[in-house]
């Protein structure tokens, strides 16, 4: 007879093994299916994020940042180094190991937390039963059966014809994470999150960093006013960042790689060590759905659900990177810990106008809420103030004075539809206007907000002042 569950999860990454653990708290028998298997072979929880995407590039970008502030930065200070290095094979191994170290914590949650791991490939079947297949194709699947079913299989790099990687020279995100050494060329198609973190890894490490970025507008996405500044700020540490190029050619030669692309000027070739396929990621849906289940997708290959995650069959949901929107970690975590409580018997939401967006370049980016641009595309009269870190005391002090923040409020309510920011460490400064977003504050709560003197938050606190044209430490 099939094991059954009151909730069996498809997927053990952020959004998955999430909705595991606030399932078994609300006292649901819960299963969760994965079928990652990591460098070293075995079977591992946390998806794409924890294993080669988030925790891994953000390690590395850590690890690059500390190597060029050695160099480039710490003179400034009065701090010199002699015959300073960088051990490439040592900054793989210490990202490797924050990796297992987080991924084994998700497993022990499991254990605490008396989920049941089944490893394998999760398929749904007909009456929310789901096959768990092994990975290494050897031995019967096995069927388990559920009375609620979650679909969170994530997403996948996509792949483009004109640059079929061959694991070696042309090479996804993934095994952009992997390199034993710094590629004194090295070629970036896509100018996105992705390609800008992965870029800046190396750059600092002493690569030539090329990206070929399709569209014609840089970070079109982000306020313009602040994709402005990352793309100045960018050319000025050395990335070459060509808009409005597109790939048409690849070709991979014994010790590089022949890129051809298009842009208005016309064709253009050039050659590079490596190169990074960073386009986007897609739905994984591979083998996830047998026809029998009747769980339908649309035409981008994500599961439809309605308002509260719901599929199209009963007790079937599905959240995270597979329904599309922001593919980010915390948003699919979100979305896990509101079904969860959904299928428990209670109410789940998630604000979406209050998702924190950020990119961890230096300086990095960061955002929420609508941007200037959508605001004048939906017609709602704003107002807008700004201040910039080079007036900002402590930025200063650290040497840190590039960039601002930009608050974006309501011209009738003062209501805050915007935060936008770039800058050193903005990634932490933003929680507080996802807070005030969450909040409904206005421009004038902050304001009014005492801020610790001095801090780099105080650019906020200006920024909301600025809204009224009454900054104290800039001219209006």
């Amino acid at each position: 007879m099939a094991k059954s569950f009151d909730v069996v999860i498809i997927g053990g990454g952020p959004a998955g093994y999430v909705a595991a653990i606030r399932a078994a708290q609300l006292g649901l028998k819960t299963a969760c299916v994965d079928k990652w298997i990591n460098k070293q072979g075995k079977p591992a929880l946390g998806g794409t994020c924890l294993n080669v995407g988030c925790i891994p590039s953000k390690a590395l970008l850590d690890s690059s940042e500390h190597y060029h502030r050695l160099i480039h930065d710490l003179p400034t200070h009065g701090i010199t180094a002699k015959d300073a290095g960088i051990d490439i094979k040592a900054m793989i191994k210490r990202k490797d190991d924050v990796v297992q170290k987080l991924t084994g914590g998700v497993e022990m949650l499991f254990k605490v937390n008396k989920i049941d791991w089944f490893k394998g490939h999760g398929r749904l079947l007909a009456n929310k039963q789901v096959e768990v297949s092994p990975v290494d194709g050897k031995g019967k699947p096995e069927v388990i059966q559920a009375s609620n079913v979650i679909l969170a299989s994530g997403s996948a790099p996509i792949e483009i014809d004109a640059a079929p990687q061959d694991g070696n020279r042309i090479v996804d995100s993934t095994g952009a994470l992997e390199f034993t050494e710094v590629p004194k060329r090295l070629g970036i198609i896509g100018g996105g999150v992705i390609g800008l973190e992965l870029g800046s890894v190396w750059r600092r490490l002493g690569a030539n960093v090329t990206i070929l970025e399709a569209q014609d507008s840089f970070l079109a996405h982000t306020d313009q006013q602040i994709a402005r500044e990352a793309l100045k700020q960018f050319t000025k540490q050395g990335m070459e960042i060509k808009l409005g190029a597109r790939v048409v050619a690849t070709k991979v030669n014994p010790k590089s790689v022949t890129v051809e692309y298009k842009d208005g000027a016309g064709d253009h070739k050039f050659q590079v060590d490596k190169l990074i396929v960073a386009v986007g990621r897609r739905p994984y849906t591979d083998n996830l759905i047998a026809p029998e289940a009747g769980v339908l997708l649309d035409e981008a290959g994500f599961v439809h659900v309605d308002k509260e995650w719901r599929a199209n069959q009963p007790g079937v949901y599905a959240i995270g990177d597979v329904i599309g929107g922001p593919m980010l970690a915390h948003k699919g975590s979100e979305e896990g810990v509101a079904v969860a409580e959904i299928i428990a018997g209670g109410h789940g939401h998630v604000n979406y106008n209050a998702i924190p967006l950020v990119i961890y370049t230096a300086p990095e980016i960061a955002w929420v809420g609508r941007t200037e641009e959508q605001l004048k595309t939906a017609g709602i009269a704003y107002k807008t103030g700004a201040f910039p870190f080079a007036a900002n005391g402590r930025a200063l002090a650290m040497n840190q004075g590039i960039g601002l923040v930009k608050i974006l409020a309501d011209a009738e309510t003062d209501r805050i539809l915007g935060v936008h920011m770039i800058g050193h460490m903005v990634s932490e400064l933003l929680q507080e206007a996802v807070v005030a977003i969450e909040f409904q504050a206005s421009a004038e709560d902050l304001a009014r907000t005492i801020h610790s003197h001095p801090s780099l938050a105080e650019a906020i606190h200006e920024a909301a002042l600025a809204v009224d044209k009454r900054a104290l430490h800039k001219s209006n």
